[in-house]
């Protein structure tokens, strides 16, 4: 598809821009890539709160093979009714827009140490321990 025909596609739902990339394309808004488009297919990000709702649909993941292996991704296949109704595209780009969200979030995130892992934290040289 043409970066022109994806954002005509996904114009019920908001403005989107759309970005070369892997031999296809990456679909934004608000600044997160919430959904792809390779080989002509459009493929929407998914999360554990989103997921169900899109096997429901029969939707299945984007899948790309490295060193012979298959490598399913977080990004599922846009479901064939929200091509056509513009309801629906709104339903679905709001899920992958919400699933970009918090995935956004979670690397915004600190990471905590796990527990029992933090190193005992040694006096400063130079200076004896009491005791």
């Amino acid at each position: 598809m043409t970066p022109e025909a994806l954002k005509d596609l996904f114009k019920p739902f908001g403005e989107v821009a759309v970005k070369r990339m892997f031999g296809g394309a990456g679909i934004y808004a608000e600044g997160l890539c919430f959904a792809i488009e390779h080989g002509g297919e459009v493929f929407l990000k998914v999360d554990a709160f989103s997921q169900a709702d899109f096997a429901a649909a029969g939707s299945s993941p984007f899948i790309y093979v490295a060193r012979g292996k298959p490598m399913p991704t977080s990004f599922w296949r846009l479901p064939a009714i929200a091509h056509d109704e513009a309801d629906e595209l709104i339903r679905w780009a709001s899920l992958g827009l919400e699933a970009a969200k918090r995935a956004a979030e979670a690397k915004a995130k600190p990471k905590k140490p796990p527990k029992g892992k933090a190193k005992p934290k040694k006096p400063p040289k130079g200076k004896a321990k009491k005791g």
